[in-house]
């Protein structure tokens, strides 16, 4: 499981043409979901999302988490981020979980986050044709892929 993050001043997700879910400050969370995924890499990767200091502390230093800040999260599906580009220039999906086991752990995935954040959690909606709009802050972008544990 992969995880984009990016911290944000403010995110949004549109669905045909009309604002289906927004955030203010926090992060946007992109999800990509592999085939090999399971319940342990989403235990694993909520912990390090919801724990990970990349917000400013008082001097300025990135020692805040998001549970510490109370921001939201606005989390959405994201196959792509295991796109293979080794080969050729078309980029190769084969990684990617198929899309009955992606939709129930992106779904998973969001429950789990839901039990820590509650109300400070916004979904898309899972292979949608989705729009994102976002004033990334920092800008601070982070890749968590949980098959590499480092």
């Amino acid at each position: 499981m992969r995880l984009l993050i990016q911290r944000v001043n403010h995110a949004s997700v549109s669905i045909d043409n009309s604002v289906y879910s927004s955030i203010k400050n926090g992060l946007l969370v992109l999800c990509g979901i592999e085939e090999l995924d399971d319940a342990d890499d989403i235990n694993w990767l909520v912990q390090k999302l919801i724990n990970l200091r990349i917000f400013p502390d008082e001097n300025g230093l990135m020692n805040l988490s998001i549970k510490d800040l109370n921001y939201e999260i606005l989390f959405v599906s994201q196959f792509t981020l295991h796109a293979s580009t080794k080969k050729g220039n078309r980029p190769s999906f084969i990684k990617a979980a198929k899309p009955e086991k992606a939709k129930q752990l992106y779904n998973n995935f969001a429950e789990a986050l839901n039990l820590e954040i509650g109300v400070n959690l916004k979904c898309g909606i899972f292979a949608a044709d989705m729009k994102i709009n976002l004033e990334n802050d920092g800008p601070v972008t982070i890749i968590i892929d949980s098959k590499s544990r480092e």
